[in-house]
């Protein structure tokens, strides 16, 4: 099992989406114009504005601190200096970074801390390297295909051909870049946060199905 502040760190992670969708969702429910015919139309039209936009900047601020109470607790479990945290600035970028350190004080069975921690650097660094550029490859492919599974969902459910649907995005491509631009930056660090989680159980899962195999091959 990971460190309870590494699982902390996930959760915190996995949090931020729900933040910024519900914030932007409730920004939208707020309608200024609910003001009109009443008595104070100009105050009240004046505070419903406020109220929304208060929403808006709360739920952005709240981001910000589940993400920098996620790249904390990472460094912490592994016992890292609080010079590191300001690497959290720099967004997923810095966050690779951090996620790259090597834990000071790794548990037994952490066997992709122990991986790492007997490499040399003339190994470490190529295999961070390829870690890196493989996280954003996968990134970018998985918002690929995300996009290319919602429309085929929107051509079977209101039955527009997809080439039209196709035409329309690229009619409005600056927004639709933008936002699977935010994808992709999110999905970075998600995908950092997992690696190891996912490492330590392939590591568990082939240690075991090797146990079985040579329990199995002895001799009755």
């Amino acid at each position: 099992m990971p460190k309870p502040q590494y699982l902390l760190a996930v959760i915190c992670y996995l949090a931020i989406p729900a933040v910024v969708i519900g914030g932007a969702g409730v920004f939208h429910l707020i309608d200024p114009e609910m003001a009109r015919g009443h008595a104070n139309y100009a105050r009240d039209y004046r505070m419903l504005d406020l109220a929304r936009l208060g929403v808006l900047w709360a739920s952005g601020a709240l981001a910000l601190v589940l993400w920098t109470s996620c790249c904390y607790p990472v460094l912490k479990s592994r016992q890292r200096s609080t010079r590191w945290p300001y690497l959290a600035s720099a967004g997923p970028l810095g966050f690779s970074v951090i996620a790259a350190l090597k834990d000071r004080s790794s548990v037994p069975g952490d066997l992709y801390q122990h991986v790492i921690r007997n490499l040399k650097a003339y190994w470490r660094v190529p295999l961070e390297m390829s870690v890196f550029v493989t996280v954003w490859v996968v990134a970018y492919e998985a918002v690929v295909l995300e996009r290319e599974l919602m429309i085929r969902y929107e051509s079977l459910t209101t039955g527009t051909p997809v080439p039209t649907i196709i035409a329309q995005q690229s009619a409005s491509s600056g927004m639709w870049a933008a936002g699977e631009g935010m994808e992709q930056l999110y999905l970075v660090p998600l995908f950092h946060l997992l690696w190891p989680i996912l490492f330590n159980l392939g590591g568990q899962l082939f240690k075991s199905s090797s146990g079985c195999s040579r329990k199995s091959s002895k001799p009755a």
